[in-house]
């Protein structure tokens, strides 16, 4: 018998980047986020959160902004209604001070994202697996509908990969039984969280990956000080992708938005490469001017 008061669960995804490794804040072993009921004592939803983050992670963070609300009931165990109300947060990464929290690389969850080193090998798994699915519909007509679906969301049969459409992945495999979240003996899928979130780290990445390409929320991610080639690598680590070298550092001379500190790393084994800072004072100019401060898609390299 399933319960049908709904209960408000906060969730938040704490990303950082470190060592070129895009990383998610987890608790229990690694299979969930950090997270908690929405409480009459919470005074709004994110002083709801920021408790929960406190209590589960004791990590301090800065950037919070809502990320999406779920409320699917099979997407729970034993049917719960359950309204998950999820927050994107960027960190830069401490050490988390409680037991059972710790940072694990996203890729870990959803493999087929990274696309840095080209296609990843699970790719061709669970594009194979996927064409069965789609081929074992009850009509021709839904066949070919599914086919458009996988061609479009993973790039293939002459699409071209697109890198935001993290969630749409992760949805599609988990309506053909290809993830163990589905309730089904999916195989080699990624590593899985509990109930649904692995899904809202999906749409997390999605949306990171979107803003990064018209608002400066990278610099949330950077230390104090940095190289053009941290910056560039970042990037690319969020992305799944690499970027050509020279059109990145054209589009960050051409948004103005890092000044040089004067200082050099001598560090990376060759040249010293000059130190940048991220110029707050940008935000403020744009802002009066009602200019976004990116408006361009990154410069993928794509050869």
């Amino acid at each position: 018998m399933t319960n049908d008061i709904a209960h408000t669960e906060l969730i938040a995804v704490l990303i950082a980047v470190t060592g070129e490794q895009p990383r998610v804040m987890t608790v229990r072993q690694g299979h969930a986020l950090p997270s908690g009921p929405f409480e009459m004592e919470h005074r709004s939803l994110q002083a709801g959160l920021r408790a929960w983050i406190q209590s589960e992670t004791a990590h301090p963070v800065g950037y919070l902004e809502q990320l999406y609300t779920f409320a699917d009931r099979d997407r729970h165990p034993e049917g719960e209604r359950i309204i998950s109300i999820s927050y994107l947060g960027l960190v830069r990464e401490n050490d988390a001070a409680v037991d059972q929290a710790g940072w694990r690389g996203w890729y870990d969850y959803l493999p087929w994202e990274d696309h840095r080193q080209g296609i990843p090998e699970i790719t061709d798994h669970l594009s194979n697996a996927l064409r069965d699915w789609a081929h074992s519909a009850a009509t021709a007509e839904l066949t070919k509908l599914r086919l458009r679906r996988i061609a479009f969301a993973f790039g293939l049969d002459g699409e071209r990969w697109n890198e935001d459409l993290t969630l749409q992945r992760y949805e599609l495999l988990y309506e053909a039984g290809l993830v163990p979240e589905a309730g089904r003996d999916a195989g080699e899928s990624g590593r899985r969280m509990f109930a649904d979130h692995r899904r809202i780290l999906a749409t997390a990445i999605g949306r990171l990956r979107a803003k990064i390409k018209y608002r400066p929320v990278v610099f949330e991610l950077m230390p104090e000080s940095f190289s053009l080639l941290q910056l560039q690598r970042t990037v690319e680590a969020l992305a799944g992708l690499r970027l050509h070298k020279q059109n990145f550092r054209r589009v960050i001379e051409q948004q103005n938005l890092v000044e040089e500190t004067g200082e050099t790393d001598s560090e990376t084994g060759g040249r010293p490469a000059k130190l940048f800072r991220f110029r707050y004072s940008i935000v403020e100019e744009r802002a009066l001017s009602e200019r976004p401060i990116a408006g361009s898609k990154l410069p993928i390299s794509r050869d």
